[in-house]
């Protein structure tokens, strides 16, 4: 089963040591080019350059289209417990429109800004246990 990563690339530590678990329990994990070329690890990296000239949001969600579900990993950042950034809420909305299953590694976040949002497209929480991943 491909599913598709999702999340800031301020968490990308994280996700390389996730996608290796996911790999362990049987799954295809597909990653943000940002995370696996490690740009936010660059000393002159900068977010808008980086996301213009790599067409971030487009790869990305390709591989949320080609991707059998999606899983959001929601790390605590900016004070905020299982922050969800501006590029993962667009990803979560693309992978809701291409009706692919949803998942989150944490609980969901209070941002009132897309609170509303979240709550309608039925995403699972794993509470941070992948096995309750559904193949």
């Amino acid at each position: 089963m491909k599913i598709c990563i999702c999340c800031s690339l301020t968490f990308t530590k994280e996700v390389l040591a996730l996608a290796d678990k996911l790999k362990e329990l049987g799954y295809e994990p597909l990653m943000p080019n940002g995370v696996v070329n490690r740009l936010i690890e660059q000393p002159d990296f900068d977010p808008v350059k980086a996301k213009t000239t790599t067409n971030a949001v487009r790869n990305h969600i390709d591989k949320v289209r080609k991707a059998d579900a999606i899983l959001v990993c929601n790390y605590d950042k900016k004070g905020i417990s299982g922050y969800i950034g501006a590029n993962t809420f667009i990803e979560i909305a693309a992978a809701h429109y291409h009706r692919k299953p949803i998942f989150a590694l944490n609980p969901l976040p209070d941002q009132p800004y897309i609170n509303d949002e979240i709550q309608s497209f039925g995403i699972k929480v794993l509470n941070g246990d992948l096995t309750r991943l559904e193949k």
